[in-house]
């Protein structure tokens, strides 16, 4: 890790990692432990010990759970932090969705570029971050990798959500990294759809050949939150907005539901899906 990754990672740790790292060190102090010693129990270097301590490098994922079963004392402080943990390593903007985003009822979205994020494999996932700009680190795109996985535990829920995707057909035929990446990734995708709570549905390329295409005006989540509120969250160009005024929410709910009433069946919308993750390049 270079010097300038070290100092934008402790400019950037946010107050978890902070917790994490001050607890982290106390407890090894509070048990007589060096960190070379911590470091032998958790299966990491000294240096990565220390690097945590001090936000050098943030306690990734899995480095809390060993923390927990080395030194947590049966607290439960490092399981409990591994949730918050993963919400300081989402951008900013996506901060406040993401929340409501694993605690939905509903979950209903529309991309136009690229595969919904709750969707993505890692290989594409990976693809996608390491090829955007600005570019980022390594480190920062693993970190990046790691939070976008760990939405996907939204599919396994109880109770579960009801989650619906609508997906340019676009979208379904744009690589990222290789054809094998986006094959795997159509393949993915397919699966997702066949879960009872989740309808995958397309929109199709020539949409607009019908003389109506409701979807011009970019992608849209809407979410209904637990207490049955309802809101829209839009990203646009590194800018997160979410939305809670009752008649943009139900005017963009109806343009949603016009994009729906436009796309492809679930059926048919699956058949292309599979179609096309078996396409030969």
């Amino acid at each position: 890790m270079t010097a300038m990754a070290r100092a934008e990672n402790k400019s950037e740790a946010g107050g978890t990692a902070h917790l994490v790292a001050a607890l982290a060190k106390a407890l090894r102090e509070q048990q007589g432990l060096t960190q070379p010693q911590l470091g032998d129990r958790l299966g990491y270097t000294a240096a990565a010990v220390s690097a945590m301590e001090t936000c050098a490098q943030p306690a990734s994922d899995q480095m809390l759970v060993k923390l927990e079963e080395e030194i947590g004392g049966g607290l439960g402080v490092f399981e409990k932090a591994r949730r918050w943990m993963l919400l300081e390593k989402y951008p900013v903007r996506f901060r406040g969705f993401s929340e409501l985003e694993a605690g939905a009822v509903t979950l209903c979205s529309y991309e136009t570029l690229v595969v919904d994020g709750l969707f993505q494999t890692e290989d594409y996932a990976r693809a996608l971050i390491g090829g955007g700009y600005p570019p980022v680190s390594e480190q920062k795109r693993e970190e990046l990798v790691e939070a976008r996985l760990a939405r996907r535990a939204i599919f396994d829920r109880d109770p579960a959500p009801m989650i619906e995707l609508i997906l340019e057909e676009t979208v379904l035929r744009r690589p990222f990294g290789s054809w094998e990446i986006l094959r795997g990734q159509l393949r993915s995708l397919a699966e997702d759809a066949r879960r009872d709570n989740v309808c995958v549905q397309v929109l199709p390329l020539e949409r607009g050949l019908r003389g109506t295409y409701a979807g011009d005006r970019g992608g849209m989540h809407l979410v209904e939150t637990e207490d049955h509120q309802h809101v829209v969250y839009l990203e646009v160009e590194d800018q997160g907005i979410l939305i809670s005024e009752p008649a943009e929410v139900s005017q963009l709910a109806h343009r949603y539901a016009r994009i729906r009433a436009q796309a492809l069946s679930p059926d048919d919308s699956l058949s292309l899906i599979e179609q096309l993750a078996g396409e030969k390049r």
